[in-house]
């Protein structure tokens, strides 16, 4: 639970920051929406600014309490999501799988946006969207993975609408925060 200042209890043993960077229409609502209260909603609509969930999960005997900023994709908001970037500990940078300008800018915008604002110990995770609508598929899982490869961070394939890989790739990133840079969270030592 959080504090009314929003800090985080004394009985939460990690309290981490993530960010969901993309463009606008990967479904980085719809992702969040999904991991957070388990909906889906076609009627998604845009991020205006940024949008702030909180969940608590258990991992491994710890609970874990998750402040989960989604941000809005249009250029015209890069500078709201750059100052977002401040005391993150893992991102999620979303694309459509069936919109191949959308991992084009992953790969020539996104990439060095988050580069530029964070450090080398924030994890990373790269999720292609809308793995559900296979038939109009844009950009090869080889391509997704190779990249993510390169640029040290774990690839999935999700649907926030049929639910596969949300909660996986969200709580692969969160063990992955906990095993390379346990220091990360926001708790106070």
């Amino acid at each position: 639970m959080m504090t009314a200042e929003g800090a985080p209890k004394k009985t939460d043993d990690f309290f981490f920051k993530l960010l969901l960077v993309g463009d606008g229409g990967v479904g980085k609502s719809s992702i969040l929406l999904k991991f957070v209260g388990d909906v889906f909603d076609t009627r998604c609509v845009a991020t205006l600014a940024v949008e702030v969930k909180i969940k608590t999960v258990e991992l491994n005997g710890k609970e874990v309490k998750l402040q989960i900023w989604d941000t809005a994709g249009g250029e015209k908001f890069s500078g709201v999501s750059t100052s977002c970037f401040i005391r993150t500990a893992g991102i999620i940078m979303v694309y459509d799988m069936t919109n191949k300008k959308s991992f084009e800018h992953i790969t020539s915008n996104w990439l060095q946006n988050v580069q530029d604002n964070t450090n080398e110990d924030v994890q990373k995770v790269l999720l292609a969207n809308k793995c559900d609508l296979y038939d109009q598929r844009m950009v090869s899982k080889e391509k997704g993975e190779s990249f993510a490869q390169e640029n040290g961070m774990r690839f999935f394939e999700s649907s926030a609408k049929t639910n596969i890989n949300v909660e996986t790739a969200i709580l692969t990133l969160v063990e992955d925060i906990i095993e390379k840079n346990p220091t990360a969270s926001l708790l106070p030592k």
